[in-house]
């Protein structure tokens, strides 16, 4: 269930909005006269969304290169070469 909070929260009780951004690790919705203003999130759950947004980009970039007829690598052969390049010949 979503949080959401009135703009006056944020201005007087700033540290318990902060805690409970950090706790729950969900965004707090701010309204200001009732309707949706803002969203106010900590740096970890805003890097995490960010760093996931990222990733469906690649995602999407690969299956369209995979629709246009583009040739994949076998995973194996490519993994082997990883651990090569990571751990030295096995």
């Amino acid at each position: 269930m979503p949080n959401i909070r009135p703009i006056s929260d944020l201005r007087n009780n700033t540290n318990e909005i902060s805690e409970l951004c950090h706790n729950t690790k969900e965004p707090v919705f701010i309204t200001k006269n009732g309707v949706g203003d803002m969203v106010v999130m900590s740096v970890e759950t805003y890097e995490r969304q960010q760093g996931l947004i990222n990733l469906y980009v690649k995602l999407a970039e690969a299956e369209e290169e995979i629709a246009n007829g583009a040739e994949g690598e076998d995973f194996f052969e490519y993994a082997r070469r990883l651990r090569n390049s990571v751990h030295g010949q096995v």
